[in-house]
This record gives C-alpha cells, structure tokens and sequence, in this order.
C-alpha cells in the first residue's frame, strides 16, 4: 500500500492476506484517475445529467418557525434513487469500468445503496450482486424489488441479526474468492482503506456545494451542520465542505434505538469501544469479552455495529460532536417534517432532523443550521405506519 489510510489511530487495513492485491490495485487505480481530467469529466456530467446534481438547499420557513432558527435542508433527497448513495456508486462504478472489471458488488442496509448499485450496474451494463441481511430484505421489501428490476442478484444474509454488518460480512467473503473479475462497491466511508477516503470524495460534492449555496443565499456560513451517522457517508460528504471552518459547528446523529440504556441502540461513536471490524479500527459496539454487539434502530441504514475512521478522528480531536437519538423523537421527527414542509425524510435523515427538534427555543432566532437530508422516506412509510398508524 502507498498509504496507511490513517485518521489518527483510526483506519487502517486488517483484511485477509488474499485481500491485499485487491485493495492495492484499488488504491492504485483511483489516485490514477481521481484527478485525471477525462475521469472528472465524465463522472460531473453523470452527476449532472445522471443523478440530478447540484441538489438544492432548501429554506424550510415552516420547520424554522417551530424551532425557533433557521433551517435549511440540503436536498440529497432529490438525487435520482432518492438518496446521496449514487454519488459514491457513480464514481465507484466509474473507476471499475476505467479498471476494465466486469462484475460489481455491494452490500446494504436499507436498500438505498443496494439500488444506487443496481442502478450503476444497468447504466454500465455490468453483472451486479446485492448482499443484504434478510432482516432488511423484509422491512425494505421496496428497494429489494427495484434492485431486481435493475436486474440485480440479491443475496439474502441470514447470519446474526440479518442485517448491515452481516451483510458486510458475506460480501467480503464473497469478494475474497472473487477478486480478479469483481469491484466491490462499499457503500460507506467505513471498512478497509482505500474505501474511507474513496467513499470521502465521491461524496465531497454535498459539502462544496453547500458551503456555496449557504454563501450565496445567506451572505456567511452555516453555525451549525447537522447529518446522521450510521457508517458515516452522508455525513463526511457534507463535514468535508465545512471542516477547515472552525467556527462551524459539525454533529453527527447516531442511532439511539430504544435507548443506550436498555442496550439496544447503535450509538456507537457516542457508547462504542476502540476495535477492528469489517477492516478497519474504529468505535464499536462490543461487550466486556471483545464481541461485536448486535445493534437495534428503527431504522435499517444506521443498524450498525461500527463507524467510519475519519469520524472517529473527529470526534477526538472535538472537531465534531456526536449525539444519539432514540426511536420515538425520530419517529416524531418524520412526521414533523412530513406535515410543516410536505416533505417526507428518510428515517436516517429523521435522526438528524430529531436533533434540530430538540434545540427548539434553546438557539437564537438568526442561528442557521444546515441539515444534510440525506434520502427520502418512500422506502420508510410501511415501517413508519406500524409504529405511527394514521
């Protein structure tokens, strides 16, 4: 490896040895082509053309009227597949095409980074397998249906919880095996390096624009950035626009679950231990003996045991804050948003949006907060509606 792909004491590569050629070659071949000029090219027309981008920041009068401050949601739910995920697969899956690989894989959670892949892998005519945890295959029965649309194999993960970490765990296997033909698409700025810093570029374009769009609609900076945090993807897309700014406040919103004292949440930078999974040394959830804990969330995309290095790095050296927040305030978050600005927030945007509530009254009134709403809630309505009935 030319790098250690480091973030402090955090990140690293602690893979199989069989997974070494592959990481190389990956690490090779994107700082070959992140800059090259044709690459750039082609990936910012498919970000134009293909994905909707740039996306806008939205001024939410009705939201800032309830909590008492400025709101402006950055709409990444408005990319194509209804979620930020497709800016790391178009660049993914663009750099396995310029490496000449025939096969893609993923893993995901709640299906929104399995079909930005299925929908890659049909935009570059290439084989694609999905792994998920059969746990979210049912409660994200939607995304697994227009995954197969898109022509994807969609493997069911049946150990553990049946869900995001299990998934990780039976496509490395299956990557192991397969390395020559196959580009794994990691969906998260999380496991092995080179993917945290892959993941943090293509998912860069989120934070430049903002930072441009709070200029030029409010004449200064956000106060405050504010992203949920499951592996870390959305979040460090949109921090990296802001953290050289150190007047801007950056938090990070875990999944509290029922709650971090009744052991069931996935809170893990906020109640995790320094440990290795998946790869990489992070925060994560583990009991007294090292073992991987099993995580609880309402929702799917933040189910998970560990977090991205590059967070963790952040969070040492305070430059960002991370909270957690429980199922029922997210849950009050979806409906909050849905009712004052018709717009319907994926259940892991809602962990960000269940912080901002939870300031309401506390901030002065010209305070503006950027909330990354990170994808749409289609996919969460029938999970929303059981706990929710209307």
């Amino acid at each position: 490896m030319k790098y250690d792909g480091r973030f402090g004491q955090y990140g690293g590569y602690y893979v199989p040895e069989v997974l070494i050629p592959a990481l190389e070659e990956l690490e090779e071949a994107f700082f070959k082509y992140y800059k090259d000029e044709q690459f750039s090219n082609e990936l910012n027309d498919l970000y134009k053309h293909y994905a909707g981008r740039p996306t806008s920041l939205y001024y939410a009068k009705q939201l800032s009227e309830y909590v008492g401050f400025k709101v402006y949601l950055k709409r990444e739910d408005l990319c194509h597949g209804g979620a930020h995920k497709v800016n790391n697969t178009l660049g993914q899956g663009l750099l396995a095409r310029y490496m000449g690989k025939k096969k893609i894989i993923a893993e995901t959670g709640a299906g929104q980074h399995g079909l930005a892949t299925a929908m890659i892998g049909a935009l570059f005519g290439m084989e694609i397998k999905i792994f998920m945890g059969v746990t979210d295959i049912e409660r994200q029965s939607v995304n697994v249906h227009k995954m197969k649309l898109c022509g994807a194999e969609v493997v069911g993960c049946e150990g553990g919880t049946g869900t995001l970490k299990d998934a990780i765990n039976d496509a490395l296997r299956y990557w192991t095996a397969h390395v020559q033909d196959t580009f794994y698409v990691f969906g998260s700025a999380c496991g092995p390096h080179p993917y945290p810093t892959i993941v943090k570029h293509f998912q860069s374009p989120i934070g430049t624009e903002a930072r441009q769009q709070c200029l030029e609609q409010t004449g200064k900076l956000p106060d405050m950035v504010v992203a949920c945090v499951g592996g870390g993807s959305n979040a460090i897309g949109i921090f990296s626009g802001f953290v050289d700014d150190k007047d801007v406040k950056l938090v990070g919103v875990e999944a509290g679950g029922e709650g971090v004292e009744k052991g069931k949440h996935a809170a893990t930078i906020v109640a995790g231990k320094v440990g290795v999974l998946h790869g990489s040394r992070s925060y994560l959830l583990q009991d007294e003996n090292g073992q991987v804990m099993e995580t609880e969330s309402v929702s799917a995309g933040l189910d998970y045991s560990a977090v991205g290095p590059e967070h963790c790095y952040l969070k040492d050296i305070g430059r960002a804050e991370y909270v957690a927040a429980n199922d029922e305030d997210v849950l009050d978050a979806f409906e909050l948003l849905t009712k004052k600005e018709g717009i319907i927030p994926a259940l892991e945007s809602s962990h960000g949006l269940a912080y901002l509530v939870s300031l309401k009254g506390k901030l002065d009134s010209e305070t503006i907060v950027v909330v990354n709403l990170s994808g749409r809630g289609d996919k969460d309505v029938s999970i929303v509606e059981k706990h929710r009935p209307v």
